[in-house]
């Protein structure tokens, strides 16, 4: 089953859809007639007669550049402006109360989850003197809560029990591997089958040759003693001030994660518990002042990382084109003039270097979220996610319009420099057919490799071939991924902003942005119920930010046509102020109604009856890391207490 999550991201990708296709409604049949028949860009070359940079084509004639300043033609596309804005604000209204039921429909589910019942405290006080930091949890949370609360986890530094656990069960998958290549070496002229060998230096190249099947047992047995030793330590000497509080009702629960415990706000914080799987362990143990530092800190990080992010990309969109390659590779002279070669290296060259060159950056965003102290995975791709939005935006739609114009017009710059403002105003028209060009080439491409999946074929092969001996290891080379959200809605978002910022100046960027969607609507749809396997759920926390986003493109939108207005002269230009402020407006609106409840969940949906309570044992067992599970430890209560000290 995909999951709720990827239905909301499926209804964010319809939403983005029903704009465009509302906004192409209006602005493709009234705008196109209003600038293809006027003759701004005719007149500009007549006046620059012998200046060979002046130079249009008959694509750049249907956008907005081509309509004459001051021209009354321009009240369509003020109209068209005020079209589009309240396009978007129905539709995200709308979807806002659409995923908001899916969410509280998955809430009021009769089956329960062991987050329901389990609230995350963090900056617990220092222990009290004579007492145990599992007794300070309980006496507290039990005075506030005598009926409903239940039993306490304290969290501890799993960082040594979970490398000893990482590398106990590496030899584990060793062993079976052996002994699959033992019981297959096995045949009817040599039934005792050959003992597999392998050296113990580095990479198996080197050193002494052993039996692997006696060295691996013989290595599972030293660690499994290492590990018991180490889960001992870590759950009586290394408790950090961090624990899982566990009610037995979901009210309780529900109640506890919203309520101020302390008068000090850096004490006794609680939120909701994250969904088991996606517990950022490490994360627990940092204290609330240090978290305030490396979110500030990281925030400086990413920013300095977003304006210098500008130079290299502003050199591939200025570099990255058949003159300067020529220039500077004149090798490669005698390839790019093929024709063929030419014609593609034309259209997709500064696009597919543009792709490649941002392939690697949200690795390095994801591991900046995580190391602001984020409890849980979702959360960490939500910060991630956002992150990587406003770095595209500035770095590939600000950078590749401002970058072309600088580099195509320093000349004119340097002998005028009060006509920049103009001159980046005037490229916005021809910086569409750029942005077409690169839509069309993420549609076409990429969902061309995810619905193939011919990337992680070849990568099954590879291993099948060369790595898998045990049918877990088949198993885990095909295991299905799950859906990157951390990539894939800021990609859209990009494409979202690109979209709305050029749906009035060159509308006919609005059906390749609903191919794009219409496409991508099918290709998601398909992978997500046939395809992916979500390794989380955070019952649609995504959409709040997806929301903000697509509200932050059309105020960027809304604020770049006013400029491109103001350009062209137009006494009314004015008229378009109110716009940006309805953005904020609705925004402020919209979280204020809706957000309360994605953030926490109500006491009214937290009331309805499950079909059955949850054990407190399972939801321990869910709330332990695996590196400190021990078999057959919570089949019963009381056997857990008096095993694990920290659970009570």
């Amino acid at each position: 089953m995909a999951g709720l999550d990827a239905a909301v991201y499926i209804t964010f990708i319809t939403t983005a859809l029903m704009i465009m296709v509302l906004s192409a409604g209006v602005c493709l049949p009234v705008l196109l007639p209003l600038s293809a028949t006027d003759v701004n860009y005719k007149l500009s070359l007549e006046k620059a007669k012998n200046k060979t940079s002046a130079s249009f084509d008959d694509f750049d004639k249907l956008a907005m550049g081509n309509v004459q300043t001051k021209s009354s033609r321009l009240w369509g596309f003020l109209i068209a402006g005020y079209w589009v804005s309240f396009v978007t604000y129905y539709v995200l209204w709308k979807t806002y109360k659409h995923v908001l039921h899916l969410r509280v429909r998955e809430q009021t589910s009769p089956q329960s989850k062991p987050e329901q019942f389990a609230v995350l405290v963090r900056d617990i006080p220092p222990v009290p003197v004579g007492t145990t930091r599992k007794e300070q949890v309980d006496s507290f949370f039990r005075s506030l809560y005598p009926e409903t609360y239940e039993r306490s986890l304290i969290v501890s530094d799993i960082a040594e029990a979970h490398k000893v656990w990482t590398e106990l069960e590496g030899y584990r998958k060793k062993l079976a591997r052996a002994e699959t290549i033992f019981e297959n070496s096995k045949t009817v002229n040599k039934p005792e089958g050959t003992r597999p060998l392998h050296k113990t230096g580095t990479l198996g190249l080197v050193g002494k040759k052993v039996d692997s099947i006696n060295f691996y047992n013989e290595k599972i047995k030293d660690l499994s003693l290492k590990l018991e030793t180490k889960q001992k330590i870590t759950l009586t000497e290394k408790q950090v001030a961090a624990a899982f509080i566990i009610f037995n009702s979901r009210a309780a629960a529900a109640a506890a994660a919203q309520v101020v415990h302390s008068q000090f706000a850096d004490t006794w914080t609680t939120l909701p518990a994250p969904e088991p799987r996606q517990v950022l362990w490490k994360n627990l143990a940092i204290p609330f002042y240090q978290r305030r530092t490396r979110e500030n800190v990281i925030y400086v990080i990413v920013f300095l990382t977003v304006v210098f992010y500008m130079v290299p990309i502003t050199v591939i969109s200025a570099f990255t084109t058949l003159d300067n390659l020529r220039k500077l590779f004149p090798f490669l002279k005698s390839i790019v003039e093929k024709k063929a070669i030419k014609s593609i290296l034309e259209a997709f060259l500064p696009q597919l270097a543009l792709i490649l060159f941002l392939y690697f950056l949200p690795i390095i965003l994801m591991k900046f979220s995580k190391a602001e102290g984020i409890p849980s995975e979702s959360h960490a791709v939500r910060a991630s996610s956002g992150k990587y939005f406003y770095f595209i935006v500035f770095n590939v739609f600000l950078g590749v319009t401002i970058g072309g114009t600088l580099f195509q017009s320093l000349k004119q710059i340097e002998k005028q420099p009060n006509s920049i403002i103009t001159l980046l105003g005037n490229s916005l028209p021809p910086n569409a057919t750029f942005f077409i060009s690169f839509i069309a080439l993420k549609f076409f491409i990429g969902s061309g490799l995810e619905l193939s999946r011919l990337v992680p074929l070849v990568i099954y092969h590879i291993k099948k071939r060369f790595l898998c001996k045990t049918e877990a290891d088949l198993q885990a080379a095909w295991a299905p991924p799950s859906l990157s959200y951390a990539t894939r809605v800021p990609n859209d978002m990009l494409i979202i902003t690109i979209a709305l910022c050029y749906s009035v100046i060159a509308p006919m960027i609005l059906p390749f942005a609903i191919l794009y969607f219409s496409v991508g609507w099918f290709v998601v749809r398909n992978q997500a119920l046939n395809v992916y396997v979500p390794s989380y759920e955070s019952n649609g926390r995504m959409w709040p930010h997806m929301h903000t986003r697509i509200l932050a493109a059309l105020f960027l939108s809304q604020i770049t046509m006013f400029g491109y207005f103001s350009i062209k002269k137009f006494v009314y230009s004015p008229l378009l102020l109110p716009l940006p402020f309805l953005s904020l407006v609705f925004g402020y609106a919209c979280k204020k109604r809706f957000y309360t409840s994605f953030r926490i969940t109500s006491m009214e949906v937290a009331c309805n009856n499950v079909k059955e309570v949850p054990s407190m044992s399972s939801v321990v067992k869910a709330y332990t890391p695996p590196c400190l599970l021990v078999e057959d430890k919570f089949d019963d209560v009381e056997q857990n207490e008096g095993a694990r000290p920290t659970v009570s």
